[in-house]
């Protein structure tokens, strides 16, 4: 008899683990709907499932954070039944050979922010924002951006009274070395300000490709801290976005003018970003550089039967990306995408394998595995905060682009990352095998294939 968890979804194969357990892909016996798994022994000396559901549950309801379908006991485990998300930004970064265009980091920046704020007005601090705990959504949320793993997370003011946490020194760090803000290296209590600056490390990430302190050498974790700590403390925030728009610097020099129990003002830190979108004459129409890569990629799998003309890719450019620059915002949710990416939920939550990056046998790998990526835990209290409502970008799409400037797009996507392999210093680590340092990559492309182009 098949595996049942709470006498609804049916336990699949496996699909993750982590320090938590292991992730299984799940069924819906009832909707036939798929889900993911997670399990942890309910002997596991810190466990932390039902921890993690009870704060899912506190923030359901906000944009971009997962649904608890059901949490219980089965035998010797504790279960987290989980909404399935689609690939995280790392994983499309590494997919995009670890770069990403201006366009695509500030349309990620506009939902990343509204999802730390989310956090924020729910009176705690995510405390390790990074590419890993940011993951796309599937099918009609496919261009939604999710946050997720709370395991971290802290309540930083009590909910009702709103009376902050008090100022201290010599805290130990807590979060991802390589994003941790300024303050955290020095060891001093998180606020809501390290969130930010956390988020605005990972976002010079996304533009340049890496951060001044990855790399160094060390003898031991805290040598290793030792060394990033100096390196970004010795990092100017000139040095740091120097050749990037002035907004970057200025997003930094914002986050380290607030005092430690400051509310940010998240409207200016999401406008100087969004005036910055419009003054490069970008449109919000949420073609990614991952968007533009899996055509080209179906397009070497499937060559269109008549070439394309001299105007651009209008005979060329699949009709949902040409009808998703054409449409107009419906004020729905935001990333609630009708012309681009609709299709049903089929794949992804959380893995920590590694696979080829054969460019030839792409098309392949798009037909089989999946790949799935699924956070941790969390610690909020919740309702319905104005971060979590409505939609979540003010931008209107444009009612018609030329020919032209799809073929600006695609060829600008081609110049950059005309082959989705990981650069050299990344594929020497694994050279030996023969693998790249994408966490399951022809799960990730699996994974993007759900990113749908067809309507």
């Amino acid at each position: 008899m098949e595996p049942r968890v709470g006498n609804k979804f049916r336990l699949g194969r496996k699909i993750g683990s982590g320090s938590f357990g292991e992730i299984y892909l799940g069924t819906n016996v009832q909707s036939n709907e798929e889900v993911a798994i997670k399990l942890e022994n309910v002997k596991t000396k810190h466990p932390q499932l039902l921890y993690e559901s009870k704060l899912y549950k506190l923030l359901q309801g906000g944009t971009g954070i997962p649904n608890v379908k059901w949490f219980g006991v089965e035998g010797d485990y504790n279960v987290l039944v989980i909404d399935l998300l689609g690939p995280s930004l790392e994983d499309l970064f590494n997919f995009c050979s670890r770069k990403l265009s201006l366009k695509t980091v500030l349309m990620l920046a506009d939902q990343m922010i509204n999802r730390v704020e989310f956090v924020h007005t729910k009176s705690f601090l995510h405390r390790d924002l990074k590419p890993d705990n940011f993951l796309m959504g599937l099918g009609r949320r496919a261009n939604q951006v999710y946050i997720i793993d709370f395991g971290l997370a802290k309540k930083y003011r009590d909910s009702s009274t709103h009376q902050h946490i008090p100022y201290r020194e010599n805290k130990n760090l807590t979060g991802t070395a390589r994003y941790a803000s300024m303050n955290t290296h020095l060891g001093i209590e998180q606020s809501r300000r390290d969130d930010l600056e956390s988020l605005g490390f990972v976002l010079m990430y996304f533009l340049r490709g890496s951060l001044p302190w990855q790399g160094l050498k060390a003898g031991n974790k805290k040598q290793k801290y030792d060394k990033i700590s100096e390196k970004k403390v010795s990092t100017s925030i000139e040095a740091l976005c120097r050749g990037y728009p002035a907004e970057f610097a200025s997003y930094f020099h914002y986050c380290r003018s607030l005092r430690f129990e400051d509310g940010p003002d998240y409207s200016y830190l999401k406008r100087i970003f969004r005036e910055l979108f419009i003054r490069e004459g970008f449109q919000f129409d949420y073609v990614f550089d991952w968007t533009i890569l899996k055509y080209q990629q179906s397009q070497l799998a499937n060559p269109p039967s008549r070439a394309l003309g001299g105007s651009g890719l209008s005979s060329g450019m699949p009709r949902a990306v040409a009808n998703n620059v054409d449409r107009q915002a419906t004020g729905g949710e935001e990333g609630k995408h009708t012309g681009n990416l609709a299709h049903s939920r089929s794949t992804n939550a959380g893995i920590k394998q590694k696979g080829p990056t054969n460019d030839l046998g792409m098309g392949k790998m798009l037909s089989s595995s999946s790949f799935f990526r699924l956070g941790g835990s969390s610690r909020q209290a919740s309702s319905r905060g104005d971060a979590g409502r409505g939609p979540d970008l003010s931008f209107t799409r444009p009612t018609d682009v030329s020919p032209e400037m799809l073929h600006k797009m695609s060829s600008t996507a081609a110049q950059k990352s005309s082959s989705p392999h990981i650069p050299s210093s990344d594929h020497k680590r694994n050279s030996s095998t023969s693998k790249t340092n994408i966490k399951n990559f022809d799960s990730t492309l699996k994974g993007i294939e759900g990113l749908s182009l067809s309507n």
